[in-house]
């Protein structure tokens, strides 16, 4: 019997694993029927008939383009009303103005608005204030907005990007939780998987491994965490950088920089990964320097596979270790980047004992079945 009728909006299939993934079986069984819009691809169809999910596929751009967003409001206020949609989440700031503006003029009364982050954070002059007005144009619209993790609601009641009313967190932050016991388990990974990448990448037994995960652009810290490479390997052998993520075209990085990933022997980029579980294997570090976040997924992920964690004091990121016992914080410096990884390359037993208390933070607050039933009772109501 469904009881409820949920549409998720998004702007690019890509972030549905990320952003709710298993979330939909869960959901399913208590009576949840789900819908997601986003723009058209192999993933949404492949994903949504993976989760018996009904897509509706929207042409959501990520810049502003007056008479395409009005044409997909239109669109998705009348899908709205054909299927009698009761509860419309909308995630990403575009994603998030269109649904809530469709979900408003469609006289929805459950209207959900996921802050995942804060671009205007780091953008100037119009820019920054075209984004920042849009969010607060989507959190006016919205009923209820979750904002992923303390930094992100803390700043949402500073700049009044949504009434305090509207503004919820669940538990310490995050859209999803982690399933730190199962996917992200160093003793559930195949070790042939890993001994076969270890091969495959020319990774040696005396080799150290710096891990990196995220899109390869200026916003997650490339030019610094290069700058400091560059730096730290003029005095270190046997370390390798592995670079995981895509190269995309919006905040990109130089043609330089990435022709200096690519033909640099002790840097490894392997482009998008699906199942990342066996590569933090790989790992002896991980490293986030982002300049903002909403709340890094990738360093829950890292923690929970008993990696130390390197990042920045920025907006998120703040919120995803507990400094000097699951990581560092870092500052966007090659000279203190360099720093903080040498504490952990010249002590293994700091880095190990780092690594063990970050699976126990993940697991003592990041549970994806607590998360999921928080969702369900204090955002949707069921």
């Amino acid at each position: 019997m469904i009881d409820k009728k949920i549409l998720h909006v998004v702007n690019i299939s890509f972030v549905l694993p990320y952003y709710i993934g298993d979330q939909f079986e869960y959901s399913t069984l208590k009576g949840v029927k789900f819908y997601v819009a986003c723009q058209a691809s192999q993933h949404l169809r492949d994903f949504c008939y993976a989760k018996k999910i009904v897509s509706l596929e929207l042409n959501i751009l990520r810049e502003i383009s007056i008479i395409n967003d009005i044409a997909a409001i239109i669109k998705l206020v009348k899908y709205i009303k054909s299927e009698e949609i009761d509860i419309i989440v909308a995630h990403t700031p575009k994603g998030g103005l269109i649904g809530m503006s469709a979900a408003y003029l469609a006289g929805v009364k459950k209207r959900i608005y996921f802050r995942h982050g804060l671009m205007f954070e780091t953008s100037t002059g119009l820019k920054r204030f075209i984004l920042k007005t849009a969010e607060r144009l989507t959190g006016f619209l919205a009923t209820q907005v979750v904002c992923v993790s303390p930094s992100v609601l803390e700043i949402s009641n500073q700049q009044h990007l949504s009434s305090k009313e509207k503004n919820v967190i669940l538990n310490k932050g995050t859209c999803n939780g982690i399933d730190a016991l199962n996917k992200f388990n160093k003793s559930k990974v195949n070790d042939e998987l890993v001994r076969n990448l270890k091969e495959r990448y020319d990774i040696s037994s005396k080799d150290r491994v710096i891990g990196f995960v995220g899109r390869l652009v200026n916003d997650k810290g490339i030019n610094e965490l290069l700058s400091a490479w560059k730096q730290l390997t003029k005095n270190t052998l046997n370390v390798k950088l592995l670079l995981i993520g895509p190269v995309e075209a919006r905040d990109t990085i130089s043609s330089e920089l990435l022709a200096y990933i690519t033909n640099t022997p002790n840097i490894i980029y392997t482009g998008m990964i699906d199942d990342l579980a066996p590569y933090y294997c790989l790992m002896d570090i991980f490293i986030l320097p982002s300049h903002r976040e909403g709340f890094p997924t990738v360093v829950l992920e890292a923690s929970a596979m008993e990696l130390p964690v390197l990042t920045t004091r920025a907006t998120g990121c703040r919120d995803s270790i507990i400094d000097n016992e699951t990581g560092f914080f870092i500052d966007l410096t090659p000279t203190d980047i360099v720093d903080k990884l040498n504490r952990y390359l010249e002590n293994n037993s700091l880095a190990k004992k780092h690594g063990e208390y970050g699976r126990n933070f993940i697991i003592a607050n990041f549970n994806q079945q607590r998360i999921w039933e928080e969702i369900n009772s204090k955002i949707f109501g069921i």
